[in-house]
């Protein structure tokens, strides 16, 4: 906080403005949080999904059967957060893409994320018996976030499964904490926490800036 003040005061000094140095300093603070922590979102993405969409909602009006159209409009809306509007697309390639864990998996995400939780864990379950490893584990991650509230042990359950598939990841530590925090495991979401950040450390300077922001939450904790 005081390198932050610091150079907020350089600024002013520089330029002349409080404003226009605090408008700088928060680019600054962007621009490295994007090179080097990974917490801040992409300004910039939203944008280019939305220019992604309205090309890929031309192709199908002009073909409404383009399988790999509708799936890619599909993920598109769903890293948008539209899982409504997603669902749709995707319970359309189903009878098509009837062995696809993938598209088990982006159906089940939407369920979940609608709140239908049996019925996203029936399409999660699919996908994981189609392919254990199906979105890299990422389907027991989803399917113990979505029950948490409701069944953690359960949860936990999933979480530890994502763990095992993934021993390197500090995302799967951070979550399994956050479980066991729930459940009043205080000492075990310590540890996990702990853990997470043991894994960080080991981590190949590549890998480090993938799995930044969920060691940061977890010193945090």
């Amino acid at each position: 906080m005081l390198i932050k003040i610091l150079l907020f005061g350089l600024l002013w000094r520089i330029v002349g403005n409080p404003f226009l140095a605090l408008l700088i300093l928060l680019v600054i603070l962007y621009v490295l949080d994007r090179r080097y922590v990974g917490i801040l979102p992409n300004i910039w993405r939203p944008f280019q999904l939305r220019r992604r969409a309205s090309r890929l909602r031309i192709d199908l009006h002009a073909n409404p059967h383009n399988t790999s159209a509708k799936l890619d409009l599909a993920r598109i809306l769903i890293e948008r957060k539209k899982y409504q509007e997603a669902l749709p697309y995707l319970e359309q390639t189903l009878p098509i893409m009837q062995e696809s864990a993938d598209v088990h998996y982006e159906i089940g995400l939407c369920q979940l994320k609608l709140g239908r939780i049996a019925e996203g864990e029936t399409f999660m379950l699919k996908a994981i018996e189609l392919n254990p490893r199906v979105k890299y584990g990422e389907a027991n991650l989803r399917l113990g976030e979505a029950l948490a509230p409701h069944a953690p042990e359960r949860a936990a359950q999933f979480i530890e499964q994502f763990r095992d598939l993934h021993s390197s990841s500090v995302e799967a530590y951070y979550r399994l904490g956050q479980l066991y925090q729930q459940l009043g495991r205080q000492e075990d979401a310590k540890r996990a926490y702990r853990e997470a950040l043991d894994i960080y450390r080991g981590l190949p300077r590549y890998s480090r800036r993938q799995q930044r922001r969920w060691a940061w939450l977890a010193r945090m904790k």
